[in-house]
This record gives structure tokens, C-alpha cells and sequence, in this order.
């Protein structure tokens, strides 16, 4: 019975497991072997130059360090606060305030909205010459205030972080489902023992959704590892390397003809999200069975 079975579970994963091998396996496994070629398309050269890509991308390249520290910092504040931000709303919500629903729905529209799209809006807003943002500050008196915010090297890494930073919807949905779904009785015992509102929220529904806010960050590591449209349409990465993140880099790279130094930084990308998932996983627990 259990190969007869057998049979029929391989039949069903196979088309499933090709084409992982296919989009997936195959090309992650060219990611890392052209990393050590120097691989251009015109004039076409694929030439063996070992680990010569990495040593340059570590210790020649300039520009490097302080993208990959863009990088790290964006993935830093979008695990912790983004997702904090996320988190206590959903605990409001928890509590059933007057037109909770509505704050559910409506805080998550940002979220369904194409990157490009939120990207053109706030480069309407932080416009040096028409924007809303200007445009208050002029109209508060506060015209000392006013700045091209996307385009200055002191105001452009915060302007663009603000893009996407107040916009936890995942978070807060995916949480608060969670919370909701939570046996009553738990809390009703803790009211028994005489636990305040803090203590339950802290000692009771917080061990309850630890798994799922060790999701929801996950979540936010990989929308930071591949973040790209954002940068792309409002400030193309500068001023100089001051919003440049290592996707929009390796784009960059890719486009002046250099591939194989490209798919080093690839590796790279790779290797910070894989060690970013595993830290996130064991921080949480999320190894561990219930």
C-alpha cells in the first residue's frame, strides 16, 4: 500500500518539483558559478577569474561598504520598528475600539498598492518646488525648513525610508488575526488570577503570537532584500551612493555590461538574507514545536 502510495505522491510532486529545478535550482546554482567568472556579453567574454570578483566587491570597491550599510540599516528598521509598529496596532485593534474594522481596512490600502505607484506620490510630495510638504512648511512660516528631500545627501535616506515605513498592513492584519483567533479562555483565566490589561497582553497574548511576528519579520527582511521600484523611481539611488541598496546596485552593475561581478553581489544578497532568516528564526523560536 505505502509504494503504491508512493507512486502517486512522486507523480503529483514532479511537475511541481521540475519546475523548481528549473526556475529556482538551476539558476541559483548560475548565480554562484558566474560570480567567478568575468562574464560580459559585449564584447561577449567569459573568462575563469576565481574569487577575484569578491575580493575586489570587499576590499577595492568604494562604493560597497556603504551600500551594503544602506542595506543592513533599511533591513534593521523595517524588522524592528516597521514591524513594532505593526504589532502594537494590531494589539489595539485587539481591544475592539470604535471603528476598528475601519482602521483594518483602511490601513491596509498602502500595502495593495504597486510600489511604482507610492513611489510617483511621494515624489509629488516631497516635490522641492510644488510639493505638499514644501508647501506646509511655507504656509506654517517655516520656510527654513524646506529642503529638496530626496535629493540632498542629509534628508534623503530618512525621506525615502518614510515611503514605506508607516505602511505595516501585513503586520497588523496578520497579527491581529492571530490575537482574534485565540482561545477566550485563556484570557478569561487570566482575569480570574487578576491579571491587568498590560499583564495579559504581555505575559498572555504575546507568547501567542511570537511565531507570527517572527513571520511578519521574516516578511519584512525579504521586502527589504529585493526592494528595488521604490529606490528606482524616486531618487535612482542618490545622491551618490546615499539610498543605494545592494538589488539596485547589482542592477546598476548589470547594466554597465559587467554580469559576473553583478551576480557577485547576488551572492552576497543571498548569503545576508539566508543569515538574516536563520538569526530571525532562532530568535523566535520558530524552529521549535508547540
Amino acid at each position: 500500500m505505502k509504494q503504491k502510495n508512493g507512486g502517486w505522491i512522486a507523480l503529483f510532486l514532479a511537475p511541481a518539483c521540475i519546475l523548481f529545478i528549473l526556475i529556482f535550482a538551476i539558476p541559483l546554482v548560475m548565480v554562484f558559478v558566474t560570480s567567478l567568472f568575468d562574464y560580459r556579453l559585449l564584447p561577449r567574454t567569459f573568462t575563469f577569474v576565481g574569487f577575484s570578483n569578491f575580493v575586489q566587491l570587499f576590499t577595492e570597491d568604494n562604493r560597497f561598504w556603504p551600500i551594503f550599510g544602506n542595506t543592513v540599516k533599511w533591513l534593521f528598521i523595517h524588522c524592528i520598528f516597521h514591524v513594532t509598529l505593526g504589532t502594537l496596532l494590531a494589539f489595539i485593534l485587539y481591544k475592539k475600539p470604535r471603528g476598528w474594522k475601519f482602521v483594518r481596512v483602511t490601513y491596509m490600502i498602502p500595502n495593495i498598492i504597486s510600489q511604482s505607484a507610492i513611489a510617483m506620490i511621494f515624489l509629488n510630495l516631497y516635490n522641492a518646488q510644488s510639493g505638499a510638504v514644501n508647501s506646509f512648511l511655507k504656509l506654517v512660516g517655516l520656510e527654513s525648513l524646506q529642503h529638496n528631500w530626496l535629493f540632498e545627501t542629509a534628508t534623503a535616506f530618512p525621506s525615502v525610508t518614510l515611503t514605506w515605513f508607516l505602511f505595516a498592513g501585513y503586520t497588523t492584519t496578520l497579527v491581529l488575526a492571530q490575537l482574534l483567533s485565540t482561545d477566550e479562555s485563556l484570557i478569561e483565566a487570566a482575569e480570574i488570577d487578576g491579571a491587568t490589561s498590560f499583564q495579559i497582553d504581555r505575559l498572555v497574548m504575546f507568547p501567542v503570537v511570537k511565531k507570527m511576528i517572527g513571520t511578519t519579520v521574516i516578511m519584512a527582511a525579504t521586502y527589504m532584500l529585493q526592494l528595488f521600484s521604490m529606490l528606482y523611481i524616486t531618487t535612482g539611488g542618490g545622491p551618490g551612493t546615499v539610498t543605494t541598496n545592494l538589488p539596485l546596485y547589482l542592477y546598476t552593475t548589470m547594466k554597465a555590461n559587467n554580469y559576473g561581478y553583478a551576480n557577485t553581489i547576488g551572492v552576497v544578497i543571498i548569503l545576508l538574507g539566508f543569515i538574516t532568516m536563520t538569526l530571525i528564526r532562532k530568535i523566535f523560536g520558530m524552529n521549535k514545536e508547540d
